[in-house]
């Protein structure tokens, strides 16, 4: 099954050891980074490292810091977001690439944005997929979360040590259940996302700790977008790692804050927004307004997508960025 995948390389950066799956001309430039998000791995994207080379691009995608088969230090704070972008810097280094394209989906697409902040010399381009561009709040953002969406809210619960490391590492092919299958669609009003405001007294909003331990796959409607064999190695990856590495990611999000202050938030490169339709933590209306700090942006929806875009619609994010690809840089 790994065969849907090239031969694992690995690469010294920022020091640690950072496994990274490469295909496409080595000529091409500007290569395209593929950063994944929560739970996830490189294999997120392996129908994008399989389709995109045929349209002539270079790909490069890295299991991040605590994922897969990267290290994963033992710090929290080596987790937190100077961290996640001198690993990429260090990638780049590591292949002798001067500047490339930046694609992140959830945490990863975090992690997009701010290389084109921090590290704007060696940033191409940025394409955001679900995750929009995030300013910075005025405040503590896990405070905000706390008042917004209430203690057990997924972000704000991971703060506690080992507590939902454990809850989701208890089952892991329960977990991954839970998390990679479609939405289903209904006429409901559309979600406000991480802007969801609940009122004083009602439950905690996206309480995942509580959804995993109450979930049982054999009642689940929602349809399966993974091969048995595809869910066998998200699942044995994680059974292996554990969550730990990439919960701690979340547990920078009062550092990255507090250390951030500095930053001129302006995206000058050009960019790219992939929303999905159907996403209900990051829906498209998180994307509004996103011309304030990326004034040079383009968009797409896809249609009938939840979280897991680039896995759920594989051939249409494939077409999208490489047109966007095209038409960007020749």
């Amino acid at each position: 099954m790994t065969t849907a995948m090239p031969p694992v390389e690995y690469v010294q950066t920022n020091g640690i050891r950072m496994a990274v799956y490469e295909a496409g001309p080595a000529d091409q430039k500007p290569p395209i980074v593929l950063c994944h998000g929560f739970p996830e791995l490189a294999f997120s994207w392996r129908h994008q490292i399989r389709d995109l080379p045929k349209r002539g691009l270079r790909v490069l995608a890295p299991d991040q810091r605590g994922y897969g088969l990267t290290e994963a230090t033992p710090s929290v704070e080596s987790y937190d977001i100077d961290h996640l972008c001198a690993d990429l810097v260090g990638l780049l280094d590591a292949k002798g690439i001067g500047k490339a394209v930046f694609c992140g989906h959830d945490w990863g697409g975090i992690v997009v944005w701010q290389m084109a902040l921090r590290h704007p010399d060696r940033v191409a381009g940025v394409i955001g997929v679900n995750t929009p561009f995030m300013p910075r709040p005025p405040a503590d953002p896990i405070e905000i979360m706390r008042k917004r969406m209430g203690d057990e809210m997924y972000i704000v619960h991971f703060q506690k040590p080992n507590e939902a490391d454990e809850a989701l590492g208890k089952d892991v092919a329960k977990t991954m259940s839970l998390f990679l299958r479609r939405p289903i669609a209904m006429e409901q009003p559309a979600s406000a996302g991480l802007a969801t405001e609940r009122k004083e007294g009602d439950p905690s909003v996206f309480p995942l700790v509580q959804m995993v331990q109450m979930y049982d796959p054999a009642f689940d409607p929602r349809e399966r977008f993974l091969t048995d064999e595809e869910m066998a190695f998200f699942v044995d990856t994680f059974t292996r790692t554990g969550f730990t590495g990439g919960i701690n990611w979340y547990r920078n999000f009062t550092r990255n804050w507090e250390r951030s202050a500095h930053i001129v938030e302006r995206v000058d490169q050009p960019s790219l927004m992939i929303m999905a339709e159907l996403d209900a933590v990051l829906p498209p209306s998180s994307a509004d307004g996103m011309e304030q700090w990326v004034p040079n942006l383009d968009r797409h929806l896809v249609k009938g997508s939840g979280h897991w875009t680039q896995q759920e619609k594989p051939d249409e994010v494939t077409k999208v960025i490489a047109d966007w690809m095209a038409k960007t840089f020749g």
